[in-house]
């Protein structure tokens, strides 16, 4: 037997929350002594306790634990349950550091307004060109509409060239063209790369359009790529050039640390 106290220490909780779970009968002492009303517990009763905290940790309330550990949760059923809940917990971990860095990738450009120096825009011709890789379909061309599907697009391309042998020509394209027929904000996320074969098992080949394009280089991090689009969008707008709703972006530089990365950014335009 354990004291309240000794039992506590050994499932790593409080003792305040044992005599909680005491009160609503969700573990209950084996032994209470009539006179002190001291409890004890026995060894076995940390396996219950285990299994009511890791339920309680995947966010259930006290009432659906009890459900569950009465009928018998088996320790396999409750590591499954764990793994789905800590893939969840991980899935919003990285959506929420996205959006920190979005958050602070805005506030930085909202800082500079004042003290913002013009980039270095420039104007050129592009021709077409052909290139393979995946495309999906992003509810808006906004950097938090886009970063979540364009970046679990490339390392699928990058396998299936690994696959067949295929080495790129050139660094890879990421191309964004509008997409009216699903609504007036949805882009086509086009993931690239230019290689010499016709196809690529695995990958689409895609006609990359030429035209007219201003360029600039963005140095940093693609949370902080708004601010470039934004230069560009201004300037075009500023020469009384019309935007066609076409861009792109080509990784000249991909370091491990995504703040040393190199980038020209295209939006295409008509006269």
């Amino acid at each position: 037997m354990n004291t309240i106290g000794d039992f506590a220490k050994l499932g790593r909780v409080s003792v305040r929350m044992l005599r909680h779970y005491d009160s609503i009968g969700l573990l209950t002492p084996s032994r209470t002594d009539p006179h002190s009303g001291y409890r004890f517990y026995e060894m076995s009763q940390l396996n219950r306790l285990n299994r009511i905290v890791a339920l309680k940790d995947l966010g259930l309330r006290l009432d659906e634990v009890r459900q569950i550990v009465d009928n018998e949760l088996t320790g396999s059923d409750l590591r499954a349950m764990l793994r789905l809940r800590r893939a969840e917990i991980e899935s919003q971990i990285r959506d929420d550091q996205f959006r920190l860095a979005r958050v602070e990738a805005r506030l930085r450009l909202i800082e500079s307004e004042d003290g913002m120096s013009t980039p270095s825009i420039t104007t050129k011709t592009v021709a077409p060109t052909q290139n393979v890789g995946l495309r999906a379909l992003a509810a808006s061309p906004t950097n938090e509409d886009i970063g979540p599907i364009i970046r679990p697009l490339y390392p699928r391309v990058v396998e299936a060239l690994h696959a067949a042998r295929v080495t790129p020509v050139g660094p890879s394209v990421a191309y964004y063209s509008p997409a009216p027929e699903e609504s007036e904000d949805a882009v086509w996320i086009h993931a690239t790369f230019p290689v010499l074969s016709e196809s690529v098992d695995g990958l689409e080949t895609f006609e990359i359009p030429g035209g007219e394009v201003a360029s600039l280089i963005h140095r940093g991090a693609m949370d902080s790529i708004d601010s470039a689009y934004q230069n560009l969008n201004r300037w075009v707008t500023d020469q009384g050039l019309t935007l066609t709703g076409q861009g792109r972006e080509t990784y000249l530089e991909i370091a491990d640390d995504e703040a040393d990365w190199v980038t020209e950014v295209q939006v295409d335009f008509v006269r």
